[in-house]
């Protein structure tokens, strides 16, 4: 597909909306993003070399990540394309932007790595429980011996008692999806992107997103199956939750 053409004032407006709605979203993600960076600097002994971000959407965290570790070569992969493009728009020349189908086996050979991180923030509730098994397997893989796996998603902490885990989710999560929704329109005020909008529209008609929202737990148990050597939660804020696993 031919590239498009975007006005990068209005590239980074969009980023910034976006930023701002995965904020309402997950209200601690700042505290999230500097727990993680804290915890893998101290588990590998240093900023990571090779990074491998999976479902970057429009590139935030991988741009953040780039700014913190300057000398690491990062690599974001998603399936939009209408998100790829905005990333390939704002990330510098230092971040690969790939193409990638989290729910086939092939994804890790469109890479062509071997990693010391492996990230993957509000990605895997898109996804189904076999597909989620497969990609820690994957994953597993694709790391260096050594290497970390960072998961953060929507994980509801099954230590709390079962009419409090299931409560529905905050006023401000509700406005969070409409704002969801404001955006995407947002986009279609850019005649450039209409082709993609175009095939995005065509690839998600027929896979809707799993929502499976599985306790922490379920997840370092699938991640320790899959073969990870060590795998437990390293930060909460409410419904989410991230966790580290190593090789």
């Amino acid at each position: 597909m031919t590239p498009t053409t975007l006005d990068p004032a209005r590239v980074a407006g969009w980023r910034t909306a976006w930023d701002e709605m995965m904020t309402a979203f997950v209200p601690g993600l700042a505290t999230l993003e500097r727990a993680t960076a804290t915890t893998i600097e101290a588990l590998l002994g240093g900023a990571p070399r090779r990074v491998l971000d999976l479902g970057g959407g429009p590139g935030l965290f991988a741009g953040r990540m780039a700014a913190r570790w300057p000398d690491a070569r990062i690599t974001l992969v998603d399936i939009d394309p209408v998100l790829l493009e905005l990333a390939r728009a704002a990330l510098p020349t230092t971040v690969t932007v790939t193409a990638a189908d989290l729910t086939t086996p092939a994804w890790p050979s469109s890479t062509g790595d071997r990693y010391d991180l492996i990230t993957a923030v509000m990605t895997v509730h898109y996804l189904d429980p076999g597909p989620i098994r497969a990609l820690y397997a994957a994953a597993l893989q694709a790391l260096a011996p050594g290497g970390l796996l960072i998961v953060a998603d929507l994980m509801p902490d099954d230590t709390l008692p079962t009419v409090m885990a299931s409560l529905d989710p905050a006023p401000a999560e509700a406005a969070a999806e409409l704002a969801w929704a404001q955006w995407w329109s947002s986009l279609d005020e850019a005649p450039h992107l209409h082709p993609l909008l175009a095939t995005r529209a065509d690839l998600f008609r027929t896979r809707p997103p799993a929502g499976f929202t599985a306790p922490a737990s379920w997840h370092t148990t699938a991640a320790r199956q899959a073969g990870f050597r060590e795998s437990g939660l390293l930060w909460r804020d409410g419904r989410h939750a991230a966790l580290a696993a190593r090789r």
